[in-house]
């Protein structure tokens, strides 16, 4: 990643550090190579810093146009340097597709999704199809995030101030089992989703509170499929669909 990148993260540890009750849970279980597509809850637009300052490698993310819209010339600059591309919600975005699937090709590519599209501050929202989607696509592996106490920061603004008691806990990375079928897809998400919510209090959970509790159907643990599957580019995945 450039230079803004690494130095916005630095910096926001730094504040975090300062300013929070902050800490980060399950670092370890964080892939030290490959392309990681990462999947988090969502409470505030501060969250995208505060989850790629604690992941520690180069994370990218898809952020909604209307952000690039009001940007000026400089703001666009620098999220752009800082790894955001724009996806205009509500439609088949196709460069924002592409562009997702790129970085997924990269050899460390790591691209942090957000897939219930907006902030729940009262518990998980219910989250879009496109993360299995792109999951079933790519075949890369996923890690769950479930993130806490940013739901009292609001705007991006606050990464300056980031206040209260902000948890980071990382899951284990898993993959999808097989490749679901289109009715699959959404009890895929729902799983996906659910390991994001057992990261969580029960009061977070939300829409995926009872999803959480499920036994796993449509996903399966990283180390159990390392040895089973070849390395397959997301590229050639899509070729041979």
């Amino acid at each position: 990643m450039g230079f803004v990148h690494d130095v916005s993260n630095l910096a926001l540890r730094g504040t975090l550090a300062a300013f929070a009750d902050y800490a980060v849970e399950g670092r370890g279980s964080v892939p030290a190579e490959g392309p990681l597509m990462v999947v988090v809850n969502h409470q505030s637009n501060a969250d995208p810093p505060i989850v790629a300052a604690s992941l520690r490698r180069g994370a990218r993310f898809l952020a909604k146009y209307e952000i690039f819209s009001v940007a000026t010339p400089l703001g666009r600059w620098l999220l752009r340097s800082y790894g955001v591309y724009p996806l205009r919600r509500g439609r088949a975005d196709i460069a924002a597709y592409r562009w997702a699937v790129e970085q997924l090709e990269r050899p460390r590519g790591t691209l942090v999704l957000f897939p219930e599209g907006t902030r729940n501050l009262g518990g998980m929202g219910r989250a879009e199809p496109g993360v299995a989607q792109l999951a079933a696509r790519t075949g890369v592996p996923m890690l769950p995030i479930g993130i806490t106490g940013t739901e009292r920061l609001g705007t991006v603004a606050r990464v300056f101030n980031p206040t209260g008691r902000i948890r980071v806990r990382i899951g284990e990375p898993f993959r999808l089992a097989s490749a679901p079928g289109r009715g699959d897809l959404e009890a895929v998400t729902s799983e996906i989703m659910g390991r994001v919510a057992r990261l969580l209090p029960a009061a977070y959970r939300g829409a995926y509170a009872e999803a959480a509790e499920q036994p796993y159907r449509h996903t399966i643990a990283l180390e159990e499929t390392a040895e089973e599957r070849p390395s397959v580019s997301p590229r050639r995945r899509m070729e041979e669909r």
